[in-house]
């Protein structure tokens, strides 16, 4: 188990590749299928919504403004516009097909104190919510989440907690309504299909009855097949059961604060397999969430009070289409026979759903099943439950006013708090002695199997926390320090493992060595400075691409850590490249 998870950083870059590559194939095939056809897609003016609704996406659950407490909208409603005045929500720099390009959306996380959201290879650190639960529990260096934020902003995190508890008690109240009502349906639908199969079988001879039995008996055994071979459900369209894979109550552990402002954009990409309009976010699945866990989303529409900023969104080239709206299928229809003489009351009705903000959500991968398209009022709440987001995707469709959305998740944390990367931090650095009357240090273990799990360890603290978090400018320090110390911290741990980089170089350097694997533990070190090289220099460009170049100082990419390669507090130069010549020469020679 260890073994895997040294590895895990380098692996999931590269399953993130191959996942991508399997996207732009899968929607390669999509738009050759489309040609210039459109899917239907049906909102609520239209016939068949509601049926669609319950038949291929019933894992959506609508909860309109109404439903919650009036006194924590106005709370969640101060919090979201504080956020946004104290300039907490900001634009990321991801990385999309190989290349960096700023969200259309401005965010920030929100939530447990150390936790972390990855998307987009992009590792988000939490502002903590300050809730009296936890207030105090997660303490680093003397740091206390008491003090980390000013009042105001505490206070806005705090209504924000208010709402994942309104949410994680709700939701807990919907899966328990909805496997109530399943189970009366099942019991129902059970009961009869028995007693319409009693009236055939007495109508049967017993010769028929016999084989009838066999039958259904090795149906059975060829669906329990089926059911062990099948794969994840993709491009079904109808939602599976619910799989054990979360159980007992729901606790949501971060939010994701997005906010937008349409009017601010110069261009935002037409959503392409429908025509449902224009998108602030495209077509997706959540990712790094627990399997099957649910998604709570609360939407604010408020005024923008947009300064021109001139922002363009990212635009996909596979995804351009003609005119919204055309073509439809036999289920859908074209809008113009749907609405027969009610032609201009239903035009007036699409018009109104279409100045809302609506998700959109379609079966993943799949051009038969129409999409659907829901008007989110503000104040309004949506539930992703059950399997829906491995099934199917989502899109955000951009309405005619700003928008803020709090996106409540059960985030997978196994490798993304800092109680875990601290955690690996002590595991490489028990290796490392040091001489209590010398100060000399040492390497306890030159197992090549512990070595390499140190150097993993060494870059997993490089790429996926330090230069994660400083490639995102000093904002986390601007408004709230908590992630201060703990990266000090890190920074000295990683430091202490350049050191013991430096003392493997040694041993393995040292000709006079009578060490038996030299050359094993030569390969070893070869393999993680080549890694370390490339990553370095990756990081690098991406700190000085143009892009970045356009943020202001507070929000520009720091190229952290980075140091001359003369630097004396520095165990190894920044250049790794002549001690990978140094190593490879060696291996020559051996």
């Amino acid at each position: 188990m260890k073994s895997r998870q040294c590895k895990q950083y380098f692996r999931n870059m590269k399953r993130s590749d191959d996942s991508e590559r399997e996207k732009r194939r899968k929607r390669r095939r999509l738009l050759q299928e489309l040609g210039e056809q459109r899917i239907p897609f049906l909102s609520p003016s239209d016939p068949g919504f509601q049926q669609l609704w319950d038949s291929s996406y019933s894992g959506l659950a609508l909860r309109q403004a109404g439903a919650l407490p009036e006194g924590l909208h106005e709370r969640v409603r101060s919090a979201l516009t504080t956020l946004r005045r104290r300039g907490c929500l900001l634009r990321d720099l991801v990385r999309v097909r190989d290349r960096d390009v700023f969200t259309a959306v401005s965010r920030a996380l929100v939530g447990q104190p150390g936790c972390t959201y990855r998307y987009l290879d992009t590792r988000l650190f939490t502002i903590p919510w300050h809730c009296e639960e936890e207030e105090g529990q997660v303490q680093t260096e003397g740091q206390s989440e008491k003090n980390c934020c000013d009042p105001d902003l505490k206070s806005a995190c705090k209504a924000l907690w208010e709402l994942n508890q309104f949410f994680c008690t709700d939701i807990q109240h919907h899966k328990n309504a909805r496997g109530v009502k399943r189970k009366h349906s099942e019991t129902e639908n059970s009961g009869s299909q028995e007693a319409s199969k009693e009236e055939s079988r007495s109508e049967k001879p017993e010769k028929d009855r016999v084989q009838e039995e066999k039958g259904e008996k090795s149906e059975k055994e060829e669906h329990k097949e089926g059911e062990e071979d099948s794969d994840s459900g993709q491009g079904c369209s109808h939602s599976s059961p619910p799989q054990p894979s979360l159980t007992g109550p729901v606790h949501f552990n971060i939010t994701l604060i997005n906010y937008m402002d349409p009017a601010g954009m110069t261009h935002l990409k037409e959503e392409p397999y429908y025509g449902m309009g224009k998108m602030a976010v495209g077509w997706h699945h959540d990712e790094n969430l627990v399997p099957l866990s649910p998604v709570a989303v609360y939407s604010y529409s408020c005024s923008g009070e947009t300064k021109p900023e001139a922002v363009k969104a990212p635009v996909e080239k596979e995804g351009q289409t003609s005119n919204e709206g055309e073509k439809g299928g036999e289920e859908g229809g074209s809008r113009e026979e749907e609405e027969g003489g009610d032609e201009g009351t239903s035009k007036e009705e699409e018009e109104k759903e279409k100045a809302c903000w609506r998700v959109g959500l379609k079966v993943a991968w799949d051009i038969h099943t129409p999409g659907l398209a829901l008007p989110l009022q503000s104040g309004d709440c949506y539930y992703m439950t059950d399997d829906l987001n491995r099934t199917h995707q989502h899109c955000v469709l951009a309405g005619d006013t700003a928008r803020f959305s709090s996106t409540h998740r059960v985030a997978q944390c196994t490798t993304g708090t800092l109680e875990y990367i601290q955690k690996r931090c002590s595991e490489a650095l028990e290796n490392l002695h040091t001489d209590p009357e010398t100060g000399t240090k040492s390497l306890r273990s030159l197992l090549p199997f512990t070595l390499q799990h140190i150097e993993d360890i060494h870059n997993e603290v490089e790429f996926e926390w330090l230069r994660q978090y400083w490639f995102q400018g000093h904002r986390y320090a601007r408004f709230c320090s908590w992630w201060s110390k703990p990266m000090e911290r890190l920074e000295t741990d990683w430091k202490e493992m350049e050191r013991m980089t430096q003392l493997l170089l040694a041993v393995v350097e040292d000709e006079s060595s009578v060490q038996e694997n030299r050359r094993e533990m030569a390969e070893t070190l070869l393999n993680a400075l080549t890694d370390r090289q490339q990553h370095r220099q990756t990081w690098r460009d991406r700190c000085q691409s143009s892009l970045a170049q356009t943020l202001p100082p507070e929000e520009a990419p720091v190229d952290r850590p980075y140091w001359s390669n003369d630097d004396p507090d520095m165990p190894l130069p920044f250049d790794l490249s002549d001690i990978i010549s140094r190593v490879e020469s060696l291996l020559w020679r051996m």
